[in-house]
């Protein structure tokens, strides 16, 4: 049976490029927790029409990164654009204990199979943290998780562990300001990558543990710190 379907243009998809943009921004704070945003002002910043501009903030509302804006008055009810979802606390800390609960997962499978993580990994994250770059930071440690859950030799690992990355990239650029983190979690990864070589599945998991764990309590301690419009759930 043949089925006629409409051709395909070969175009780049334009909701999608629009969308990456915003969800970098709202994930390194250009655009920040609680910010109020409309199509129109991103659509000119963008350079695009309102069009993809709408289908990516539907796409970011539904991931929790963007919601309605209060009820303004002398509009007659209506609301005015779009907020930038501030940082729940609460919602990170679960995203953390699941992050957490797959790492060591993850870490035991990879020294059980003695992986040696590329060194080079590790000489990044160093380099950026040398540098005070929080981007290279946040970018080098998801390379060493990946890693981790690549050489676990399970698929499903990277893929669960990536469903809410950009929401965990959001909490980390909070926690990389202080600059007294930033070199003890590499030391911290170096740690792991050596008993993950060695094959001490034991080692490995309890340092991913401890790891993980202790990214997670300073993460709350720092965001209960910041200001109410960080730590507020949306």
């Amino acid at each position: 049976m043949s089925v006629h379907l409409p051709q395909l243009e070969s175009t780049p998809d334009l909701t999608d490029q629009v969308y990456r943009a915003l969800l970098d921004a709202i994930s390194d704070g250009s655009l920040a927790p609680g910010q109020r945003i409309t199509q129109e002002e991103l659509a000119e910043q963008l350079a695009v029409s309102r069009q993809p501009v709408v289908q990516a903030l539907r796409l970011l509302k539904k991931d929790g990164f963007v919601h309605d804006a209060p009820m303004a008055s002398g509009l007659g009810g209506r609301s005015r654009g779009l907020l930038v979802a501030p940082l729940d606390a609460d919602w990170i800390a679960q995203v953390y204990e699941v992050r957490g609960a797959l790492d060591v997962l993850a870490v035991r499978s990879a020294a059980e199979r003695r992986t040696c993580i590329d060194p080079a990994i590790l000489e990044r994250g160093r380099k950026a943290v040398s540098s005070a770059d929080i981007q290279a930071m946040v970018d080098a440690d998801l390379a060493f998780h990946r890693a981790i859950y690549r050489a676990a030799g399970n698929p499903l690992i990277e893929q669960s562990a990536l469903l809410h990355w950009h929401h965990i990239r959001r909490a980390m650029g909070v926690t990389l300001q202080t600059a007294s983190l930033h070199e003890p979690v590499w030391d911290e990864h170096e740690a792991i990558a050596r008993a993950v070589a060695a094959g001490d599945a034991t080692l490995a998991e309890t340092l991913m543990r401890q790891h993980c764990g202790l990214a997670s309590r300073n993460l709350g301690h720092h965001m209960s710190r910041t200001t109410p419009a960080m730590a507020t759930a949306t």
